[in-house]
């Protein structure tokens, strides 16, 4: 599989996302003006994560809660820390 069977989805003014030509798949999410690509956990192989961020955690449930600390960015933090970017 290459490239020719990935469609993208420009699914905002600043984001856009790729699918899986054939079954659907969703293979990645990307902001557009950087080379930042957020892609599902499970497309990967191995379970030797360090997992170090999260985002949107003012949006989280109160039920969902982590092991480790981690850093925790709210929503306008994360918008904040890409409109910087530009």
């Amino acid at each position: 599989m290459g490239n020719e069977h990935i469609a993208i989805f420009s699914s905002s003014e600043w984001a856009e996302r790729g699918f899986c030509k054939q079954c659907g798949t969703h293979l990645f999410y990307r902001l557009k003006q950087e080379e930042h690509y957020a892609i599902p956990v499970g497309l990967l192989d191995g379970s030797d994560w360090d997992f170090t961020e999260q985002i949107f955690i003012d949006q989280k449930p109160e039920f969902y809660t982590f092991a480790n600390d981690t850093r925790m960015l709210t929503e306008e933090e994360v918008f904040a820390q890409h409109a910087n970017k530009s």
